[in-house]
């Protein structure tokens, strides 16, 4: 292991909080390997660029002689985690949450190393608890407690039902760390709650309490809600490399730097040198286009990666287009242009000005591969260029001055 400073600017790189900071030094002194606790429930097939905050952090503290283990939600993942839903969510069967399970423990190899990772499964040991146990489990706590949890306050507060089951999950969450004797767990912000309880349990159960790190949630593709499959605003670190590369072009150019934050490898100074480029005039495309190649050439390859990137330049940079792309030349009255929504309207890609507004306002229009933000933003005259609205929509638009 490093030293105790160098640990702790990996564990500070990134991270929201340390409860307690104090407490992981006094730990560190002491040499001991600390044992690291993440845990994923499978509530759908596939690990996702947000997952890889978490992992990317493991990663880290594996180099440095931690010792990981990757804990796979198999018995909470049929409860369903309650954070951050408005609802009750619908309870999945042993035989969805082991499907998806193998597609974790297949892809989380991808980011751990295999000789060095412990994966764990906490049926193992909550298919052991008895009814007497669970009883004794819940106990431990009170609802006031629960209705502490900004979550739950809000569902009762509004009159919005809470299933009993959902109380059984901060706890058999935090029963998770009694059972694996976890030294620290990381989770997202919208974790904390259920982090903390893994502390008090260990307190009850006579082990000295874990440290909670925890780390922001990865904004999804929208750059507002988190990265999400409900939501379908994800990047899956399964799929293509054109799709990863694509997908991760779409993002804002603030979000771009949040990404760069969270799960780039790259130092803090080579991110900070990219930031002063954009500052002194370069297009932050060019930054991006760094960020996309990096995301696929660890989840394929280097020579993927460079091939995503020139697929994707030939697609929207250098005309190379879809087979049934039409090609459409559109008058401006004046050198200032139009604006991109009526453009889009007299291309044809949507029946009205209102509903091309409506599409840029869910990001579904991209303009050469970037996403567009402005409804508002103006076309010069004498450009030519490839639009798209949704999946499928494409036309290549020469924009000429009378």
């Amino acid at each position: 292991m490093g030293s105790i400073k160098q640990i702790l600017e990996v564990v500070r790189r990134g991270t929201e909080e340390i409860l307690l900071e104090e407490e992981l030094i006094k730990r560190l002194s002491t040499g001991k390997p600390l044992r690291v606790k993440a845990g994923f429930d499978p509530t759908a097939p596939d690990l996702h660029l947000g997952h890889t905050v978490l992992l990317n952090k493991m990663r880290q503290l594996q180099q440095l002689g931690f010792d990981i283990l990757f804990l796979i939600g198999d018995f909470t993942g049929m409860i369903g985690d309650p954070s951050g839903k408005n609802e009750t969510r619908p309870p999945l069967t042993r035989e969805q949450v082991n499907a998806n399970a193998e597609t974790y423990r297949k892809q989380v190899f991808k980011i751990l190393d295999p000789d060095k990772t412990h994966i764990m499964f906490n049926s193992e040991w909550m298919d052991a608890l008895s009814a007497v146990d669970l009883v004794k489990l819940a106990a431990t706590h009170t609802v006031a407690r629960m209705l502490e949890r900004d979550d739950f306050h809000k569902r009762y507060k509004n009159s919005q039902p809470i299933a009993i089951h959902e109380f059984l999950y901060p706890l058999l969450q935090g029963y998770d760390s009694v059972a694996m004797r976890a030294d620290i767990e990381l989770g997202g912000t919208d974790q904390k709650f259920n982090l903390l309880m893994g502390r008090e349990l260990q307190k009850h159960f006579g082990q000295q309490p874990q440290i909670v790190i925890t780390l922001p949630l990865l904004p999804g593709l929208d750059g507002i809600k988190k990265m999400s499959k409900s939501l379908g605003n994800y990047i899956a670190i399964d799929e293509s490399p054109n799709d990863i590369f694509g997908k991760v072009m779409s993002i804002s150019d603030e979000t771009m730097w949040i990404y760069y934050e969270l799960i780039s490898l790259r130092s803090l100074d080579e991110i900070k040198a990219f930031k002063d480029q954009v500052q002194q005039g370069v297009n932050p495309r060019d930054i991006k286009f760094k960020l996309a190649e990096e995301i696929v050439e660890r989840f394929h390859s280097a020579a993927m990666a460079k091939q995503a990137y020139e697929n994707f330049t030939a697609q929207f940079q250098q005309g190379a287009v879809p087979d049934d792309l039409k090609e459409i030349r559109l008058e401006s009255p004046t050198k200032e242009g139009l604006p991109m929504a009526s453009i889009i309207k007299m291309a044809g890609l949507t029946e009205s000005t209102s509903e091309a507004i409506r599409m840029i306002k869910q990001g579904a229009v991209r303009f050469d591969g970037e996403r567009v933000q402005d409804q508002h933003v103006m076309i010069k005259a004498g450009e030519t260029f490839v639009l798209q609205v949704g999946k499928r929509r494409f036309a290549k638009v020469t924009l000429s001055n009378k």
